[in-house]
């Protein structure tokens, strides 16, 4: 009796044993190759021939272009602090920009000076960021290395974020989900690299009609435009090292930008050009994509839904997003979304944009 019942306890642990493998090895690993202030007409996936990337078009192969993909601020912060939880920025109060530092080091000076801590906004206790649920159902996360949610953000939300963050230094065959950062393609750097030498003519950039047509104008869009070529070059090292690695087929890969373009009318602004972006999702070569683009509407906040149930992971009912992937993808197209652009600078906008429908703001 004793020996069969340890064979049983035997054969029980080696089925719970295999099960666990084979659940560890369906979760999908996930990349996010996120670049910074740029709106969807400057992409050639949108209809713009300015520039080539040969890199990111790679995505397109087995991937979507989405096109109604936009953030509920249209600025850094704010629309930060939607990815990471789901929420509303006006319904967490992280809507003014910038209630929090997260330069930990400026952070830390300031608040000796002050002699009291920084805002940051309080959160119920069901809200919590998806990564650190992604962790807490065997996830290694990384983040390289933006935070920026204007809120402290918690310890256990990543495993990994700083400027060395990334799936490599994960235990070997951990389901991962790493966020890489582009910076180079952010609003300073039009100044900040004013003098570099240009990978496009400005005289052959079509400048929209609501700038003022002149050198100046298509100087800094042809700075722009290198920046983002500059990018390209930054995303396929990423890519690079997935293929090497053997990764690239069966990961998924986001491509998007944090709000909208660089200029005056986009970045803070309420208008599409401020919280429309550009967006691919490159699929594991196990999905065969049919319809190659997207036309839903959808915001910021489906993000941490939908890769929760992409991972196969139960969404919190406090998130106000909708999954638009996965097993729980949400069957309700919307009708309407939110932007709000409020409280930068403690400067109060007046000015309100909706879009239902195909009606659209420019």
């Amino acid at each position: 009796m004793r020996k069969k019942l340890f064979f049983t306890s035997i054969l029980t642990s080696f089925f719970i044993f295999n099960s666990c493998q084979e659940n560890d090895a369906i979760k999908p690993n996930i990349v996010w190759l996120v670049i910074e202030d740029q709106s969807q007409y400057f992409f050639p996936f949108y209809g713009d021939d300015t520039i080539e990337l040969q890199n990111i078009n790679q995505l397109l192969d087995n991937g979507i272009v989405y096109e109604g993909m936009n953030s509920p601020y249209p600025v850094c912060a704010p629309s930060r602090s939607a990815i990471i939880t789901g929420m509303y920025p006006n319904s967490i109060g992280t809507g003014n920009q910038r209630a929090y530092s997260y330069y930990r080091a400026e952070r830390e000076e300031h608040e000796k000076q002050l002699g009291f801590p920084f805002y940051s906004s309080k959160f119920a206790e069901q809200i919590k960021p998806f990564t650190q649920i992604l962790r807490e159902n065997g996830y290694y996360t990384s983040n390289n290395d933006k935070e920026d949610y204007n809120f402290k953000l918690t310890n256990e939300a990543w495993d990994d974020s700083s400027s060395n963050a990334s799936w490599e230094n994960r235990e070997a065959d951990k389901p991962f989900f790493s966020v890489f950062n582009f910076g180079i393609t952010h609003e300073s750097q039009i100044w900040l690299r004013d003098e570099h030498e240009l990978q496009v003519n400005p005289e052959n950039l079509k400048v929209p009609p609501f700038f003022p047509n002149d050198s100046i104008t298509r100087h800094s869009m042809a700075v722009n435009y290198s920046n983002i070529l500059e990018a390209d070059k930054q995303i396929g090292i990423i890519i690079k090292r997935l293929k090497e690695q053997n990764l690239y087929d069966n990961s998924y890969i986001f491509f998007y930008s944090d709000h909208g373009g660089p200029f005056p009318r986009h970045k803070r602004a309420i208008y599409e050009t401020g919280s429309k972006v550009p967006m691919i999702i490159k699929f594991p070569k196990s999905i065969n994509i049919k319809d190659k683009r997207n036309r839903d509407l959808l915001n910021f906040i489906d993000f941490a839904p939908t890769i929760l149930s992409i991972a196969g992971i139960d969404i919190p009912e406090i998130y106000q997003g909708r999954a638009f992937l996965g097993s729980n993808k949400n069957k309700n197209k919307r009708k309407y979304l939110f932007t709000a652009s409020d409280r930068f600078d403690e400067i109060p906008e007046k000015i309100r944009a909706s879009k239902i429908n195909k009606v659209q703001v420019y």
